[in-house]
């Protein structure tokens, strides 16, 4: 729980504001019992009224200080509490933000949300507590034994035996309790995770009609977590009553010393009311912690949770001083020898010495069979993982030596998977430039020939989206993601299988565009249509993560079997293949 240090030190001032009144407040609660001794024992014994009334007061005045020290404690304990909710919630979105890609594939998607939401929720709530009762509890602990103890000392004996056995209990709970709540934390994650791939392919589901199969998951998921909460419930259940059993039986002991003690003239009856109202706040403390502990067994594991991920660290380096240089042509992407494998990936690297050159303002078309590393490779450009062997150089700088943010300004991508967030249209284009003007948008859009069916909307381009454009079809939603990446103007552009969900004429109609409006960009397209990239100045042909082809249409037509298959495939042709191909 190293993290919690940055949030002790900025809070720790309101926190012992929080800690002042809830000392009044349990000082208030301790006077009582005393107070109400002497009212029995001088006041109604002697058939005093004066001093019953004039007690009576001060315990008015002792309970209504109390009330309004506990309403100053509740005020500043939900402000830190929320402050610090706030601010560790951000923190660890922030974090996470920071984090490389290969640090969060360690992490399931809904695991990092459960560490968001419910976690920070658990640690938050505790905190919360322990300035409203968990400081309490022990002060009337503490406070009543003295008090009791000050008392009447003969009766104390009853607390030698009662208190170190309510300790015990308490102990034995901390340390159940503790990887009992990780398995709920666990099972609660992996609730998220189905709810989460549910609504993400929820089309998938309707179009194979998989309810009862989607329905089964969740209850499998969900019975499992009410299992796991069940099991620490029932284990944890069993320790209130027998704390509440051990000090109950402390009382009996109490009153029946007491009366024995009375009997003999050895005490009065207010020492009695007054002890048995001191074990009763003993009780009802010793129940808290109880309560609290619970809280702080569960805390603690979402704070490991948490910890996790405030412990990752990124391991992309570079050096603060290199900067990009501001060459023109701008844009050249040499690979040299360059191997990758994912983290924890069983088998062969993704990519084996990959080894070419883009120069600037060239377009190169990548192409092969799914799994060959076409888009491994060009996610390596923009610095989403580090090479394992080799180096990638943007216009002569190792990539490695660049921070990734200052790198990825200069390029522009489209993904595989076309991803646009809630809002208008016009803010998803914003994305590409924050400020860019409503004439570069429309240009932008044009180009992507994604003008047409905006302006057919009611509200053109302030028409609202749903969550991932839930409200476009597939190709209009890969039209804006281009236009996106186009109103940035970048020196790369890389299109990742972007228009397999546009009809060819509308593709011609983009690839036109973007000889004009990309002129001088370097421009890296992948595709599994031949078409896609037959007229590029170069196209690259990869098969299981090797470069098996490096040439125009017609050099690798001539040269390359791999090339020539994937031809075959698509247009139906049997084409002689040469002596030279591989």
């Amino acid at each position: 729980m190293g993290f919690m240090k940055k949030y002790v030190d900025k809070h720790w001032r309101l926190f012992l504001v929080a800690v002042f009144f809830v000392t009044l407040e349990s000082v208030a609660d301790l006077l009582q019992p005393t107070i109400m001794s002497h009212i029995l024992d001088f006041g109604v014994a002697a058939g005093r009224l004066d001093y019953v009334l004039r007690l009576g007061g001060l315990m008015l005045l002792v309970t209504a200080g109390g009330a309004l020290a506990a309403s100053m404690r509740n005020i500043v304990a939900s402000r830190v509490s929320q402050k610090f909710g706030t601010e560790l919630r951000s923190d660890l979105f922030q974090k996470i933000q920071s984090l490389d890609f290969s640090n969060i594939d360690r992490f399931e998607r809904a695991s990092l949300i459960t560490r968001l939401t419910n976690d920070v929720t658990q640690v938050q709530n505790f905190v919360n507590g322990l300035m409203r009762i968990f400081v309490k509890a022990p002060l009337l602990c503490i406070g009543s034994l003295i008090m009791a103890v000050r008392l009447n000392p003969q009766l104390s004996v009853v607390l030698l035996i009662v208190v170190p056995i309510v300790g015990l209990l308490v102990a034995l709970n901390l340390k159940i309790g503790f990887s009992r709540f990780v398995l709920v934390q666990k099972a609660l994650d992996g609730v998220n995770r189905v709810i989460r791939e549910y609504l993400s392919g929820v089309r998938v589901v309707k179009a194979f009609n998989r309810f009862d199969h989607e329905t089964a998951k969740f209850q499998q998921s969900n019975t499992d977590y009410q299992n796991k909460s069940i099991q620490v419930t029932r284990t944890l259940s069993i320790f209130n009553p027998l704390i509440l059993l051990t000090v109950n039986f402390g009382i009996a002991g109490v009153l029946w010393l007491g009366a024995w003690r009375v009997n003999h003239h050895q005490m009065q009856v207010g020492h009695i009311v007054a002890f048995v109202n001191y074990m009763t706040q003993i009780l009802f403390a010793l129940m808290t912690i109880s309560m609290v502990f619970n809280m702080f067994v569960r805390a603690k594991a979402s704070a490991s949770r948490i910890g996790e991920v405030f412990a990752e660290v990124n391991r992309m380096a570079w050096d603060s001083a290199q900067l990009m240089p501001t060459v023109q042509p701008a844009g050249r992407i040499e690979f040299d020898n360059v191997s990758f494998a994912y983290e924890g990936a069983a088998g062969d690297p993704v990519l084996k010495n990959v080894t070419f050159t883009c120069l600037p303002g060239e377009t190169v078309g990548i192409i092969g069979s799914t799994g060959s590393g076409k888009s491994t490779l060009v996610g390596l450009v923009p610095r989403f993982y580090d090479t394992v062997q080799g180096t990638i150089k943007v216009d002569g700088v190792d990539i490695r030596l660049l921070d990734p943010a200052q790198l990825r300004k200069r390029i522009a991508i489209v993904p595989q998977t076309t991803i646009l967030f809630s809002g208008t249209i016009v803010e998803n284009l914003r994305w590409g430039k924050a400020d860019a003007s409503r004439e570069e948008i429309e240009l932008a859009a044009r180009m992507a020939e994604a003008h047409p069916f905006i302006s057919e909307f009611p509200e053109g381009y302030e028409t609202r989206l749903g969550q991932r454009g839930i409200n476009l079809s597939g190709g209009q939603k890969q039209r804006l993601s281009i236009a996106r990446a186009l109103i940035r103007k970048p020196d790369i552009l890389i299109l990742d299988d972007c228009t397999s969900a546009v009809d060819v004429a509308t593709e011609a109609n983009i690839k036109e565009s973007l000889k004009q409006y990309a002129s001088g960009v370097t421009c890296l397209i992948i595709a599994q249509r031949i078409t896609s990239v037959m007229d590029a100045d170069k196209i690259v042909v990869m098969n299981e993560g090797e470069i098996v082809g490096v040439g125009t249409h017609e050099t690798l037509m001539r040269s390359c079997r791999v090339y020539v298959e994937i031809f075959q495939s698509q247009f139906g042709k049997e084409l002689p293949l040469h002596a030279e191909a591989e």
